[in-house]
C-alpha cells in the first residue's frame, strides 16, 4: 500500500513539473495558479488517505461486502471508503459556510448541495449495512436532487420553456445520474477511472477561466484529490470499496458540477465528460426494460461487467475507461475552444462513436492465442 502511494506521488511530481514548466512558458502568473491548484488536490489526497487509514478497522468489522452471484469480487471486502472521500469534500464546504462574510446568494446553493450530499451519504451508509426499500431510496434521492436544482437557479434550456418543466427535466436527469453512478461502481478502480478525469477537467477549467474559480470548480479539485487518495485502496484486487455511502453523494456532487458547467453554455462539454457512464448505464437500463426485468434489482448486465466475463481483467476495463475519458475530455475542450455548432455536433458524434466502439469491444469475448507445445 505504501509503495502504491509512493508510485502515485512520483507520477504526480513528474506531471506537476511538466505542467508547471508549460504554465510558466505560456504565462508566468499561471504557474502560480497551477501550483495552488495542485496544492488543493494534494491536500485532499492526503486528507482522504488519512481518513481511510483511520476508518478502515471499523469498516472491516462492521461493513463487509460479501460476494454473491452478481458481485465482481470473490472475497469479503470492507466497504465504506466513500465516507472518507465524501467527508474530504464536505468538511471544507462546512468550513466555508461557517465564514461570517459569506453572502446569502453564495451560501444558499452551497448549503443545499452540502446537505443533499450528506443526506445521500446517510442513505447510502444505512443501505450498505441493511438494504432500504427501493421506493424510500428513490424518494430521498428525488428530494436531494430537487433541492440542488431549485437552489442553483441555473437554466440550460431555451427561455421559452417553462421553468417548472425545465426543473422537472433536470430533476429526472439528476436522479438518473445519481443512480447510474451507483450502478457503475461495481468494479475495482472504475469510479476512479471515470471521475478523476471528469473532476480534474472541471476544476482546471474553472481555475483558469476568467474571474475567480467557481465553488463547483474548487469542489471538483477536492473531489479529484479525494478519489486519488482512495485509489490505492481500491486498486485491483481491491482492499476497500466506496459503498453506496460514497457512490450516491459522488453522483450528486458530480451531477451538480456538470449542471454548473452546462449553465455556462458548455452543454456539449457537460454531456461529453460522463458519456461512457451515461451510455453504458442507459443502454443497459433500456435493454432490461425491454426484457421486463426488475430494474431496481442488482444484476450483471452492464458492459463493464460483461467485459470481465469476456476475458478482460478489472485493471484492463478501468484502463480502457480511463483512456477513453481522456479522449472525451479532449473533445470537451474542443467544444470550448471552438464553440461553433458544427464543432459541438462533430464532437458529440465522435464521442458517441468512440464510446460505442468500447462498449462493443467489452461485449466481444477476448481472443486468446493458444501456446504451442513442442
Amino acid at each position: 500500500m505504501i509503495w502504491d502511494y509512493l508510485k502515485l506521488l512520483a507520477i504526480w511530481a513528474g506531471l506537476y513539473v511538466i505542467g508547471f514548466i508549460i504554465a510558466a512558458i505560456i504565462e508566468p502568473f499561471s504557474a502560480i495558479g497551477f501550483t495552488l491548484l495542485t496544492a488543493i488536490i494534494f491536500a485532499a489526497f492526503c486528507m482522504s488517505a488519512v481518513l481511510i487509514v483511520i476508518l478502515k478497522p471499523l469498516l472491516v468489522r462492521y461493513a463487509l461486502a460479501r460476494p454473491n452471484a452478481r458481485s465482481s469480487h470473490r472475497i469479503p471486502t470492507p466497504q465504506g471508503g466513500g465516507i472518507a472521500v465524501v467527508g474530504t469534500v464536505l468538511i471544507p464546504m462546512a468550513l466555508l459556510l461557517s465564514l461570517p462574510g459569506l453572502s446569502f446568494e453564495t451560501a444558499r446553493p452551497l448549503l443545499s448541495v452540502a446537505l443533499a450530499s450528506l443526506t445521500l451519504a446517510v442513505v447510502g451508509a444505512v443501505d450498505d449495512i441493511r438494504p432500504l426499500p427501493a421506493g424510500l431510496r428513490l424518494l430521498l434521492q428525488i428530494a436531494a436532487v430537487t433541492a440542488v436544482v431549485v437552489t442553483s437557479e441555473i437554466r440550460i434550456l431555451p427561455e421559452w420553456i417553462p421553468l417548472g418543466l425545465e426543473h422537472a427535466f433536470l430533476v429526472l436527469g439528476g436522479v438518473w445520474f445519481v443512480n447510474l453512478v451507483n450502478f457503475m461502481d461495481g468494479l475495482d478502480w472504475i469510479t476512479v477511472a471515470e471521475m478523476v478525469p471528469v473532476t480534474a477537467f472541471i476544476g482546471i477549467l474553472s481555475w483558469f477561466s476568467d474571474g475567480e474559480p467557481s465553488l463547483s470548480g474548487l469542489a471538483a479539485l477536492v473531489l479529484c484529490g479525494a478519489l486519488l487518495g482512495f485509489a490505492p485502496f481500491n486498486k485491483p484486487v481491491a482492499k476497500l470499496f466506496l459503498g453506496d455511502v460514497g457512490s450516491l453523494p459522488i453522483g450528486l456532487l458530480v451531477g451538480w458540477m456538470l449542471l454548473e458547467l452546462a449553465g455556462t453554455g458548455a452543454l456539449a462539454a457537460a454531456l461529453l465528460l460522463p458519456l461512457y457512464y451515461l451510455m453504458d448505464a442507459t443502454i443497459t437500463l433500456l435493454r432490461r426494460l425491454r426484457r421486463r426485468e426488475k430494474v431496481w434489482e442488482a444484476h450483471r448486465s452492464h458492459f463493464y461487467q460483461k467485459a470481465t466475463d469476456n476475458g478482460f481483467s478489472a485493471l484492463d476495463v478501468s484502463a480502457h475507461v480511463f483512456g477513453l475519458n481522456l479522449v472525451l475530455a479532449g473533445l470537451a475542450a474542443m467544444t470550448l475552444i471552438w464553440p461553433s455548432g458544427a464543432v459541438q455536433a462533430a464532437a458529440l458524434v465522435s464521442g458517441v462513436a468512440l464510446v460505442g466502439l468500447l462498449l462493443r469491444r467489452f461485449s466481444t469475448p477476448r481472443q486468446t492465442i493458444p501456446l504451442e507445445v513442442s
